[in-house]
């Protein structure tokens, strides 16, 4: 393999392997903080419990997602360092205020949140876990602009004597149309994970706890949980619903900007609808093994105009047209690689160059980008359908029945959100190739040059075995901490005095 395709494999692995944790990060740090202000308001001894018990989890939580993402800055560097030449005016003004801002806030706030317990005052220690909330979104926000760059690359253009891409307009990174559909698209989907965490948790406690004669200790665990689960299913519920409807925003922007993506998720290859005629949204489509024609198709008409332009009878352009128009256009005196979204500044100032490249292929990968987007919506629709069912187990006090079918089913509840996620990541990544940024740099020409194959595959099997020693650690440690359960009663907290040591509450 070529260090391109192997370098593309690692970035792969070990970013996947990151973002199983950066959902849970983003979202169970406010669910803690909701927890602690319960707790605040009402001084109800559960809710400090389970703020102590789930603010836990989110610290081993939070310690691996630090520690698999350093590996991703390093990546930019050693593997693609034509890429971060090349981009490196626009896409490092995001991710430095991501470390400069986001990240102290969070790392800064959560220290004095871990050791704070007994010395700060109750509403400041409530303050330190809200900013750690704040911070981790403040997170979400600076790394999608710049990989909403990567999407639609606005707010730059290309100067040639530096043939480097220059930026122009800071401000067009946080209004990217891309970056607004794809932030609360992603927001809610982490929102689904956490809340799928802790119905899990919450869950298996339950059916566990659901037996005769149980002691006060028992009873008052049973009121935590039940709190928190019917909190989680509600949440799974509502962010779900977010997510479809940020999701059919996010399909109408990436409609505009990148055709051809959206082509490949509907393996869509002729030019559909129009002229009076509905664009088919396809069910199912078994296609050619590399993906170059269908063999059997299954579809609904009139769905996928709605969901690309809002128009069952809109004309939605098909993967042969789309090759045959970028073709033609790169052989033109302008080169426009999006059908529908205007003029891209720097597209147009790199045309030029990007002819010298020789890049023939404009279609990324059919079956992942088809499978990927469908086993994301469905794994999404699983994790909904779990909070619904949870809810009316839950209805008029009752408990669930520990059977193996509900440990299943809140296994599922955290792992469904989860794997959609990192489908949704793979769709979006891998079905933006040959580019790495669209229409402007192909992936191909973003690799380190003097990084020879045996290294790069080297690092990734060092990666790989390194990152699968953390996930035993990670696995290992949470299945401990769950199986735990709520600590015991809990004293009230009282602030000590100047010349007491800070102590540290876990």
């Amino acid at each position: 393999m070529s260090p391109e395709t192997i370098a593309r494999w690692q970035f792969g692995i070990t970013t996947v392997y990151h973002y199983f944790f950066v959902p849970v990060t983003i979202a169970l740090s406010l669910l803690v903080a909701v927890m602690q202000t319960m707790w605040y308001r009402s001084g109800d001894e559960k809710f400090l419990r389970l703020t102590k018990f789930f603010g836990k989890l989110f610290l081993i939580n939070f310690a691996m997602g630090v520690v698999t993402g350093i590996v991703q800055e390093f990546q930019f560097g050693m593997n693609w360092s034509e890429y971060s030449r090349f981009v490196g005016d626009i896409f490092g003004a995001p991710l430095a205020l991501e470390a400069l801002l986001a990240f102290f806030l969070e790392s800064t706030f959560l220290g004095l949140w871990i050791f704070g317990w007994d010395k700060l005052p109750r509403k400041l220690h409530l303050m330190a876990i809200w900013l750690v909330a704040i911070g981790t979104m403040l997170s979400a926000v600076f790394i999608l602009a710049a990989n909403s760059f990567m999407q639609n690359p606005v707010g730059a253009t290309y100067n040639p004597l530096t043939d480097r891409a220059e930026m122009t307009d800071f401000l067009a990174l946080l209004t990217n149309p891309v970056f607004l559909a794809t932030f609360p698209h992603t927001l809610a989907a982490a929102y689904m994970t956490a809340s799928g965490f802790v119905l899990a948790v919450s869950g298996w406690h339950l059916a566990r706890l659901n037996k005769a004669n149980r002691t006060a200790q028992e009873d008052a665990d049973v009121d935590a949980y039940r709190w928190a689960a019917k909190l989680g299913a509600w949440i799974l519920l509502v962010s779900g619903a977010a997510v479809i409807l940020s999701g059919d925003f996010q399909g109408k922007v990436m409609y505009q900007v990148q055709p051809m993506k959206m082509a490949a998720a509907e393996a869509l290859y002729e030019t559909a609808g129009g002229d009076g005629e509905m664009a088919p949204f396809s069910l199912l489509t078994i296609g050619t093994l590399d993906g170059s024609r269908p063999l059997f198709e299954l579809h609904v008409p009139g769905v996928l105009g709605l969901l690309a332009k809002g128009d069952p009878y809109a004309q939605i352009p098909g993967i042969r047209d789309l090759e045959a128009q970028y073709t033609a256009e790169l052989a033109s005196a302008e080169f426009n690689l999006p059908v529908d979204g205007g003029e891209n500044a720097l597209q147009a100032a790199y045309a030029d160059k990007l002819r010298t490249v020789g890049i023939t292929e404009f279609v990324p990968n059919i079956p992942v980008s088809y499978w990927s987007f469908r086993i994301m919506m469905t794994l999404g629709f699983i994790a909904m359908a779990i909070g619904a069912y949870a809810l009316f187990v839950l209805r008029k006090g009752r408990l669930p029945k520990p059977s193996a079918f509900w440990n299943v089913l809140m296994f599922t509840a955290v792992l469904a959100p989860l794997f959609g996620n990192s489908f949704g990541w793979i769709f979006t990544e891998m079905g933006r190739q040959p580019w790495i940024v669209a229409g402007v740099l192909p992936t191909a020409s973003a690799v380190s040059p003097g990084v020879s194959a045996g290294e790069v595959f080297l690092t990734m099997v060092l990666y790989t075995v390194i990152y699968g020693a953390l996930a035993v650690v990670e696995i290992g440690l949470m299945n401990k901490y769950v199986r735990l359960g709520l600590p015991a009663e809990v004293p009230p907290v009282e602030i000590k005095g100047e010349d007491d040591v800070l102590s540290f509450a876990y």
